[in-house]
């Protein structure tokens, strides 16, 4: 009973409880606290660029699905990807079912396929996002530039400010050209 009123004082604004957002950063400053100022820095800002990055590619994801669910309704993943791509998702989600100390959140198979992958989807099923994306040249350039800014972040490296820049402009063009 307590937890729907706080929802709907919550929803007017009025603060309930401790404030999760002083909570996390709290916990984040401690968890931080050992290594230097200049390493804390760059990290907080690649934790932006993967947060940004994150977000951007489960939203193609969840892009992808929905689409090939709307022609291939529950087949979609058996007629809308290609061979190649089913069959590496399809290793990766069993090498991770063998090690569960691996084991992510979903278990969904378009969770495994890679990065690379999502634009090769859309590209053998253009006609399902034409309306959306400008080209197919478009679509590859961003997505092989955004690829390796992903990779690099990945890899714990530093990304130049021109680049966060690059990476932020192709996520807005994305989400502008997706109705995001």
């Amino acid at each position: 009973m307590f937890e729907a009123e706080a929802t709907t004082f919550r929803s007017a604004g009025i603060r309930i409880g401790a404030d999760q957002s002083d909570v996390e950063r709290s916990l984040l400053e401690e968890t931080l606290a050992p290594f230097s100022v200049t390493m804390r820095d760059a990290a907080l800002q690649m934790a932006r660029l993967y947060a940004l990055l994150y977000c951007f590619e489960n939203s193609v994801r969840d892009l992808i699905k929905e689409r090939l669910q709307e022609k291939y309704a529950l087949d979609w993943w058996i007629n809308g990807v290609p061979v190649a791509v089913k069959k590496q998702a399809e290793s990766r989600q069993k090498d991770t079912e063998k090690n569960s100390w691996l084991d992510a959140p979903s278990r969904e198979i378009l969770s495994f396929t890679e990065f690379g992958h999502l634009a090769d989807i859309i590209v053998s099923q253009w006609e399902l996002f034409s309306d959306l994306i400008p080209t197919q040249h478009w679509l590859k350039q961003r997505m092989e530039e955004l690829e390796k800014a992903r990779n690099f972040l990945a890899h714990n490296r530093l990304l130049l400010p021109g680049e966060f820049q690059r990476v932020e402009m192709y996520v807005s063009d994305w989400n502008r050209m997706v109705g995001l």
